[in-house]
């Protein structure tokens, strides 16, 4: 695996590649990788692309008050799972390398920006896209792989590629959870033994509200207070929202008719945790 913090010498790297004919593929991450992390890896080895994992905590997408300094980072233990993992290049570039002066351009995402997590930490998906377009300018990747838990994150970048004409290919890949059903998240780790347990609801909270939908029920407002009422009465946490939204564009739902994004976001202590279901209904229901 070759490895480097450098921009010019990364490009050098994915040139050899691309004269023996390979196709790029770009896996980006802020480390502490888990399972879910080499889940994309595992996508990305499908292809048969040459990986680029990148490495990068972006301080553009941490509010004042967030978490930037806590977050968790050891990357020698990430260079031996990528290692291991098969992944064929590892970029871990400084914030210098990244941002050798004080950034005036930015990527603004519209709508996107204004629900969920949006509305939660402003400026936290302006951070995002632009990090992200610089890997991408950097990389030129012919695919990229996002993971699902994220999905309000997989949409902005979907839709940016998108709207910029960029000649990407976004490639989802499911939540990876652990076997009580909690997602696997780099932030876990700052859970105490009682916030680890408690936090167990948002993906049983999760199921019920799929078997409330299956069962008939359309509204999204019931399927909202529903899940409201179980983090409440089984945790300590502190909800930040309990959204059903459109699984396309995250417009507003009121009866739900077609795909829907049912995400939540709750604070245990100082960790703010999130996870979500993609549901599909039956029509016929």
């Amino acid at each position: 695996m070759k490895r480097t913090s450098h921009i010019t010498e990364l490009r050098e790297i994915i040139t050899m590649e691309r004269s023996r004919g390979r196709k790029i593929a770009l896996v980006p991450t802020m480390g502490y990788l888990h399972r879910g992390h080499l889940a994309l890896v595992e996508r990305a080895k499908q292809t048969g692309a040459f990986i680029v994992l990148s490495i990068f905590v972006n301080p553009l997408q941490f509010g004042p008050n967030e978490d930037y300094s806590r977050y968790p980072r050891d990357l020698e233990r990430d260079s031996n799972l990528v290692k291991a993992a098969g992944v064929d290049a590892l970029f871990h570039p400084t914030s210098e390398e990244m941002y050798p002066r004080p950034i005036v351009t930015y990527v603004e995402v519209g709508q996107l920006d204004t629900v969920l997590c949006g509305a939660m930490r402003p400026g936290h998906f302006r951070g995002v896209a632009t990090v992200v377009i610089k890997l991408f300018n950097i990389v030129q990747p012919d695919l990229a792989f996002f993971g699902q838990k994220d999905y309000q994150q997989y949409l902005v970048i979907r839709r940016m590629v998108s709207d910029l004409n960029l000649p990407i290919e976004v490639c989802p890949v499911a939540i990876v959870r652990e076997e009580d059903g909690l997602a696997l998240s780099s932030r876990n780790v700052f859970l105490t033994s009682e916030q680890r347990q408690e936090a167990k609801v948002l993906s049983q909270s999760l199921n019920e509200a799929e078997t409330c939908l299956r069962a008939g029920e359309r509204s999204a407002r019931v399927i909202e207070e529903q899940l409201r009422d179980r983090i409440s009465r089984q945790c300590h946490g502190i909800i930040d929202y309990a959204e059903v939204r459109d699984a396309e564009d995250l417009s507003e739902v009121t009866i739900i008719e077609r795909p829907v994004l049912i995400a939540l976001a709750v604070k245990f202590g100082s960790t703010r945790l999130i996870d979500n279901k993609i549901m599909e209904v039956d029509p016929h229901v």
